[in-house]
């Protein structure tokens, strides 16, 4: 498909499905949709779209299942759309892959402006990752780090622990890279927000507390994902009340 970018819309109302439709054209999209969670993840395979909008509420499969299916072989962005405001839903829905949520109704606006965060974000490329030391340097500047046995190359898009890749989504692998690039200054979880959105930490955005809520369940999947103990961290140190740092290198 050449440099087009694709967005998959699965939604079964028919209206918000258009609006959306209209949204990710008017950003670029080469636009398909789907009405059924079934039809949204074979949708997926076949046309490997840069971002998704996924609605919670499906008639065949939940968006939870959809979303776990979606990340067994994509590494899309996906939004999640949900008319539920309770919390729980939108933390299971992060903990299924959701790089972000909505909760309808939403501006068309809104939308547009976090899909455009998101692509502002790099996917993966094929340039492998430099083994000749760290941090990983290419054209002046830093590319890649090492640090207590995992290696995170960002030409790549890859990271691998003790020489075992790992598979994780876009969002996970920018915070380990913001924690990494930090160097063991903490950031804080407004930081790391402002990180996903592609934002100057210091543009003085609002923040809300499910955003810092969201980065806090996506930091779980990460550490799920690396085997990290919070306890004893080997890599991913919660700054209790504040945020997040590199833990202390190891001898």
């Amino acid at each position: 498909m050449g440099d087009t970018r694709v967005g998959l819309v699965i939604e079964d109302d028919h209206d918000i499905r258009e609006l959306v439709r209209v949204v990710l054209t008017q950003a670029g999209f080469e636009v398909t949709a789907a009405s059924s969670g079934a039809e949204g993840v074979l949708a997926a395979k076949n046309l490997d779209p840069a971002v998704i909008t996924l609605d919670l509420g499906l008639p065949d499969i939940d968006g939870f299942e959809v979303a776990r299916q979606i990340r067994q072989f994509s590494d899309a962005y996906i939004v999640m759309l949900t008319a539920r405001a309770e919390e729980l839903d939108t933390l299971i829905g992060l903990e299924s892959g959701a790089d972000d949520y909505l909760t309808k109704p939403f501006r068309p606006r809104e939308l547009r402006a976090r899909v455009a965060a998101m692509m502002r974000r790099p996917r993966s490329t094929s340039d492998l990752a430099d083994d000749s030391g760290a941090p990983l340097v290419g054209a002046g500047d830093p590319k890649g780090y090492r640090h207590n046995g995992l290696d995170l190359s960002y030409e790549s898009r890859t990271v691998a622990v003790d020489g075992h890749e790992l598979s994780l989504t876009r969002t996970e692998f920018d915070l380990l890279h913001a924690l990494l690039e930090a160097n063991r200054m903490v950031r804080t979880k407004a930081d790391l927000v402002r990180r996903l959105r592609d934002e100057p930490y210091d543009v003085g955005s609002y923040i809300s507390e499910a955003d810092e809520r969201a980065v806090e369940v996506h930091m779980g999947n990460l550490r799920k994902k690396l085997g990290d103990s919070a306890q004893n961290p080997r890599w991913l140190q919660t700054v209790r009340g504040v945020g997040y740092r590199l833990a202390p290198e190891q001898g």
